[in-house]
């Protein structure tokens, strides 16, 4: 259920109740059960690094004393790209509530809007209310830097906070789970690259120049540098999210109008697609694509051979990670934390997923995968 304003209080409201006499019961330590995974099924496209790392948290987590939590994870959107999210998220909240350590939502934002401002404003004035009612850790998935000091104000109080998705380097958050994102670029880069022609060529990299988002910037610098040391002409074009046809007749220009000529593509978003609408409108349609993401265009295009393959940031996994890292540093501490997480930890406190590729060959397995552990987007 996707809640705000009033709705989105009242159902904090409730879990924080529900926390409050579990917190008061003082047979709670012999009543909480060890906490009990829901095991996936078997998969070649399960990440089974990050599976271990995962199990040991657990198991640490099963050492300590019984600590009831109030945990809030608050998600950009409910839907789509972040759908995923919400589904690991809220089975990892089931787990932990089941073993009577924690209580809370995983709450995302109805507002449609693209008004990044907007945005913001409202996701801070849902970590403030968070915090009125008593929450004491936060998941999140952040706008952007204009929540850097609603979340810096949690910290302070020794709320743990865990970034998910999208980083807040700035701020005071204690772990970001997603992608190292220069790295995500460079993957996708190499994989295009050893399907383009030899040169002389030009790459077309739907991506992100604009510095308002630096993990977009970095990611479309990974792909970029990629080509360029392979000694390919790039042009990076700056998506324009909001208008697809507008975008799309961009790039277009850019195809026909590219000396020396186009000879491959790639997106680094989840509108990835659209390099294959370009490549249609610029009479191109042999050119090798490469994709990020699984946006259902994306998965048609797959299928159709159109675009050969795309790479997947394994939302399911920041969702999930996020409520156990949160109560982790509660219940074990923030060092016991980072030490078990430490096979995937770069940067001191960036747990990376990395990135799945799948090609188009695996795109149907790949979406039998997200049905059997409810992850579609």
């Amino acid at each position: 259920m996707t809640m705000t304003g009033r709705d989105w209080a009242a159902a904090i409201g409730l879990a924080l109740m529900t926390a409050a006499c579990g917190a008061s019961d003082t047979d709670a330590a012999q009543t909480a059960a060890p906490i009990k995974r829901i095991p996936l099924p078997p998969n070649e496209f399960i990440p089974e690094r990050i599976e271990a790392t995962i199990d040991e948290l657990v198991a640490e987590i099963n050492k300590s004393s019984i600590q009831p939590m109030q945990i809030a994870v608050l998600l950009k959107s409910l839907h789509d790209f972040f759908a995923p999210i919400a589904t690991g998220a809220n089975r990892a909240m089931g787990e932990l509530g089941v073993s009577g350590r924690a209580t809370g939502n995983v709450l995302g934002s109805t507002d449609a809007s693209t008004d990044q401002e907007q945005l913001t404003k409202f996701q801070t004035e849902q970590i403030q209310r968070a915090l009125a009612e008593g929450a004491e850790g936060i998941a999140i998935t952040p706008f952007g830097e204009g929540n850097a000091t609603a979340l810096d104000k949690a910290t302070a109080k020794g709320i743990p906070v865990v970034t998910l998705d999208t980083d807040l380097a700035g701020s005071n958050r204690s772990i970001y789970v997603g992608i190292r994102s220069y790295s995500a670029g460079e993957a996708a880069g190499n994989t295009l690259l050893r399907m383009l022609p030899k040169g002389p060529g030009t790459v077309l990299i739907h991506g992100w120049a604009d510095p308002i988002w630096l993990d977009g910037v970095h990611r479309t610098d990974g792909a970029r540098d990629v080509f360029e040391k392979a000694g390919y002409d790039v042009i990076v074009h700056q998506s324009i999210y909001d208008d697809e046809a507008k975008d799309v007749e961009a790039m277009r220009g850019q195809i026909e109008d590219a000396d020396p000529p186009v000879v491959g593509l790639i997106g680094m978003f989840s509108d990835s697609y659209r390099c294959v609408l370009a490549a249609d409108a610029a009479r191109a349609t042999g050119l090798p694509i490469v994709a990020f993401d699984f946006a259902p265009q994306t998965a048609e295009y797959m299928r159709q051979g159109r675009i050969r393959a795309t790479h997947v940031q394994r939302q399911y996994y920041e969702g999930y990670l996020g409520p156990y890292i949160v109560y982790g540093i509660k219940s074990i501490g923030l060092d016991a934390v980072k030490k078990i997480l430490a096979p995937q930890l770069v940067e001191g406190s960036l747990f990376d997923l990395g990135v799945g590729v799948v090609l188009s060959k695996q795109v149907g397995a790949y979406n039998d995968f997200l049905g059997e552990i409810g992850a579609e987007q």
